[in-house]
């Protein structure tokens, strides 16, 4: 096995014990679980194989995540696309339609949209691209309390042979709640982690973050499906707001208040609670079409939590659709 230092490709393999056939060895492939070189100082034409727990493994999560573009890129992380429906026109989430574009629309729309999950083909086509280059795969995706994508993930798989190596995760969550656990095991990958550290990291992530988000109405939530225990403030005062919570992979209710500036201040507040002193803290401010709002937001709990990371995130289309313009929300990862 190479040490740390090395890198993938064509290159040296140092340090290596003075006994092995590998010290001086270029690396010429990388299949699988095996690497493939030769001895140029012994014998060029002697192929040496040896097995290695450093293996290739490729990131997929759907487009509810609301990762920043930059980091999807630099990951090099496979999104599958949520479906929205308008009328008689389909488009893929943040593919054939962008979320400034979806809210500009939105907003004189006379036909609401609608969504469905991310498609079974598209899974597919995304996970046999995968495993033809020798990755490993592991998919972060969804709550299926919200959606049926890992469900469609799951579907995907079986139609591959039985023993490609595809893991998929319910997260529990969504927007950058879950582009959280995707950011944390991507960096986990980049320092050499193996498939099984990954799922564990993906795991504890799903532990120590969490999501508070303030409405203007329960309108969207209700008519998509997904308003779940949040449903005992429908027919409530007018005046007031709710505030709602992703808790354990559904849309809960919180708190309501009366006006929409305490409900912006109540939802960091929610979020001091919920972090209990634990350090680090990583945030988010995500919105639908609200970005001032948000950035306020993130400013007052950046002051109070001094995060590590922070990033301002617009949901997609897909979120849009279901809790409709205007939410405001604050996103956490505490202790990792």
């Amino acid at each position: 096995m190479p040490e740390t230092g090395s890198y993938f490709g064509y290159y040296w393999v140092r340090n290596y014990a003075t006994f092995s056939p590998w010290k001086g060895c270029i690396i010429t492939r990388i299949s699988k679980h095996y690497l493939v070189g030769y001895n140029h100082q012994t014998d060029p034409n002697y192929i040496l194989a040896k097995e290695t727990s450093m293996s290739r493994i490729a990131l997929v999560t759907d487009s509810t995540c609301s990762m920043p573009k930059e980091l999807i890129d630099k990951y090099n992380i496979s999104v599958a696309p949520q479906v929205i429906i308008w009328g008689n026109e389909l488009y893929e989430d943040e593919v054939s339609i962008t979320a400034d574009e979806f809210y500009t629309r939105l907003k004189k729309a006379s036909i609401m949209p609608s969504t469905s999950q991310a498609t079974i083909a598209k899974f597919l086509e995304i996970y046999k691209n995968l495993l033809e280059q020798d990755y490993q795969i592991l998919s972060i995706l969804l709550s299926s309390k919200l959606s049926g994508t890992v469900n469609s993930a799951v579907q995907a798989k079986a139609m591959l042979p039985p023993d490609a190596p595809v893991e998929i995760i319910d997260s529990n969550s969504t927007a950058m709640a879950m582009g959280f656990h995707v950011l944390t095991v991507a960096r986990a990958i980049e320092q050499g982690a193996s498939l099984q550290e990954c799922i564990e990291l993906a795991q504890k992530a799903s532990q120590n973050t969490g999501l508070y988000f303030a409405v203007d109405t329960l309108e969207f939530l209700h008519r998509g499906g997904r308003i779940g225990g949040a449903s005992r403030f429908l027919g409530t005062v007018l005046n007031f707001k709710p505030i709602l919570e992703l808790r354990d992979g559904r849309v809960e209710a919180a708190e309501r208040v009366r006006t929409r500036t305490k409900s912006l201040n109540r939802i960091i507040e929610l979020v001091e609670e919920k972090i209990g002193g634990r350090t680090p803290v990583r945030l988010a401010s995500l919105h639908a079409s609200a970005p001032e709002d948000a950035r306020i937001v993130l400013e007052e709990a950046s002051k109070k939590f001094n995060p590590i990371e922070s990033f301002l995130s617009q949901v997609s289309p897909a979120i849009g659709a279901n809790i409709g313009p205007g939410v405001v929300g604050l996103v956490y990862m505490a202790g990792m």
